[in-house]
């Protein structure tokens, strides 16, 4: 048999890693379901399973429209809150948005685009 090229050698680990991942993910949806984690809600929440503590992260995914953005901003005399409360390029900087009042976020979120980001794992076995 001939020895694999360093190029075969890289498609076959790359295949290897494909075929992890995508079984870590079953796992990981086998989890989601048993948790009834809600994708739609951000935060942490550990549970104590066959003596493995497991901590699952889910968090919301949000794009910003810049244009219409600094539009509706224009539009309700806000331009000026746009530096704080955007990183700009522009990202949320959510921080300083969950403190401002409503009076301000509300007229600028037709601008934002929000959707569940999927859920992170951290799984340690207890001694």
């Amino acid at each position: 048999m001939a020895e694999m090229t360093l190029s075969e050698a890289w498609l076959a680990a790359k295949e290897e890693e494909r075929a992890a991942t995508e079984k870590r993910r079953e796992i990981e949806d086998k989890l989601i379901k048993l948790f009834s984690i809600d994708d739609t809600q951000e935060g942490t929440v550990n549970h104590e399973v066959d003596g493995a503590r497991i901590k699952v992260t889910a968090r919301i995914s949000r794009t910003v429209d810049s244009e219409l953005l600094q539009e509706i901003a224009a539009e309700n005399g806000l331009t000026d809150h746009l530096s704080t409360l955007f990183r700009w390029k522009p990202e949320l900087n959510m921080k300083v948005w969950k403190n401002t009042d409503d009076s301000i976020t509300q007229p600028l979120l037709g601008a934002i685009t929000s959707k569940p980001s999927r859920p992170s794992f951290s799984i340690t076995l207890e001694d």
